[in-house]
């Protein structure tokens, strides 16, 4: 089997996974545990990781605004394709790897829309007086999908010797967003848990077009 497949058939494995999950947390274990009595799927273990640690102001804030820094890379890249495209004047010339990000970025958004929509949970208390969409993290998506497709851009496009510095403290910040989302109290467990599961397989999607791009060119 090829790597290309290989790495089709894990996105898709990965991609199930999560519809699963969603389904699971949908329809197994419903109880009415969040504000106004809005139900909640696998209540039994989301209502005692939120009992155990409650609303964190400060790690809900942390979260909030590091969730901002990501997106210097959304800009940064956005403007590299930019101005290959005005460069070129053809956006078949443009990178493919930079037409790909922008791609992985919309079908992010369209995730992110989605879930909007369509209510799998309310988050576990109110932040603005109304019931909000809970269920997959936004933070979680965003911040994983953002920095790990960053750090894998980042090699075809950053020196060797600075490349690390940046990679790390990528990866830093996604983790400080994801933990401090996970205990702020401002999400059930398992939206941390199905925000995991939708970047992963997104991140792997992405992976598979820019590995196929690189293996294409060679």
């Amino acid at each position: 089997m090829s790597k290309n497949k290989e790495n089709l058939l894990k996105t898709g494995f990965l991609f199930l996974l999560f519809v699963l999950f969603t389904l699971i947390v949908k329809y197994v274990g419903l109880s009415p545990i969040g504000p106004g009595k809005s139900e909640v799927g696998l209540a039994f273990i989301n209502e005692w990781f939120h009992n155990l640690f409650g609303f964190n102001n400060i790690s809900y804030k942390l979260s909030k605004y590091l969730g901002y820094l990501p997106f210097l890379f959304v800009l940064l890249y956005g403007c590299l394709g930019l101005k290959q495209l005005i460069d070129k004047k053809s956006l078949k010339k443009v990178d493919k790897k930079i037409v790909y990000l922008g791609c992985f970025y919309v079908l992010m958004g369209l995730f992110y829309i989605f879930f909007e929509k369509v209510i799998i949970n309310y988050r576990p208390v109110l932040l603005e007086g109304d019931l909000e969409a809970s269920y997959p993290s936004s933070h979680t998506i965003l911040a994983v999908c953002i920095c790990i497709s960053s750090i894998m851009m980042n090699r075809y496009y950053l020196k060797k010797d600075f490349l690390k510095y940046v990679n790390v403290s990528t990866a830093v910040l996604m983790l400080l967003i994801v933990v401090g989302r996970l205990f702020s109290g401002v999400h059930w467990l398992t939206d941390i848990v199905g925000g995991l599961l939708l970047s992963s397989a997104l991140c792997y999607l992405f992976y598979t077009f820019i590995h196929w791009d690189s293996q294409y060119k060679k």
